[in-house]
């Protein structure tokens, strides 16, 4: 039987200025594959399982950090008997971006070299717990600075991570050099995530990131799992669906706030995505009793 993957669209604040989550959960049975288009990193305090990013095992057990990727599929199992603790944290591409530089540290999404996670013992490991539980205490808090601080401690952990698994494998170096032209997408991938509200066409990407059509239409697909076209129609929608349920704006002034030239338009592709037109869409989200908010790993 195809198991067809939950596609994971939001987390908490994810449209906020600081989009970025953390949390401690635990895991009695594992959680069923999922994809999702921000990153994630979660790092295992006690119990154990595995998981599988893409298909690829590995062990998680206390000291496993894993970086997972925008767009792959990942599934946790919990060993029988254990429960897997562990802190996830989500957040968006925009904060791997350095001011002045073009694509900052989006390099640590540079998947075909270095492996997505690292398992830390001793001294590594007490020194990452700890910059984990400082971030978390310092989320849960109110202090002046939070946001500031919080960006801190993600891009010390990250890098952290980073010079871990490099270390560990110094035979990637060679193939990263060889396949290095497959990070060229990171920067593409986010700045659609950036522009789809505006007209946005393959041949404008091209001429930015000076690389033919159909190799952004490949590399595209390859990350993503989608067409271009339809992955700028899925980010476009989401943000609508947000907008109709959020606001009393026309559906009209959504169709041209999200990127769509006219309201035909716009109306003809959401039905076809949703099965319903966009005035129908709020109607019946706007019946239904909103439920308490819950941790989507509990």
């Amino acid at each position: 039987m195809t198991i067809i993957p939950d596609y994971l669209k939001t987390y908490p604040n994810m449209n906020t200025a600081s989009p970025l989550h953390i949390s401690m959960n635990r895991l009695y049975h594992g959680y069923r594959p999922h994809r999702h288009d921000f990153l994630e990193f979660s790092f295992v305090i006690e119990g154990r399982g595995s998981e599988a990013i893409n298909e690829t095992r590995h062990q998680m057990l206390p000291g496993t950090f894993t970086f997972v990727l925008p767009y792959q599929v990942h599934e946790l199992f919990t060993e029988p008997g254990s429960t897997l603790v562990l802190y996830n944290c989500m957040f968006s591409m925009d904060l791997l971006m350095e001011p002045g530089q073009e694509d900052g540290l989006l390099g640590l999404n540079e998947q075909n070299a270095w492996p997505p996670f690292i398992q830390l013992s001793g001294e590594d490991m007490e020194r990452m717990s700890r910059l984990i539980e400082e971030m978390y205490q310092e989320y849960q808090s109110k202090e002046p600075w939070r946001r500031t601080m919080l960006h801190i401690k993600l891009k010390e952990i990250l890098i952290l991570f980073d010079r871990y698994r490099r270390s560990a494998s110094p035979a990637a170096s060679s193939s990263l050099l060889a396949s290095r032209s497959s990070a060229s997408i990171w920067p593409i991938i986010h700045y659609i995530h950036r522009h789809y509200q505006d007209e946005l066409a393959l041949s404008d990407l091209a001429s930015r990131f000076s690389l033919s059509t159909s190799r952004i239409s490949e590399v595209i697909k390859q990350t993503t799992g989608q067409t271009f076209v339809h992955f700028l129609h899925d980010l476009r929608l989401r943000h609508a669906c947000s907008l109709l349920v959020s606001t009393e704006m026309s559906v009209a002034e959504i169709a041209l706030e999200v990127g769509y030239g006219s309201y035909k338009t716009f109306s003809r592709i959401f039905r076809e995505s949703k099965g319903v037109v966009p005035k129908d869409y709020r109607k019946t989200k706007l019946a239904q009793v909103k439920p308490a908010p819950l941790n989507q790993f509990e």
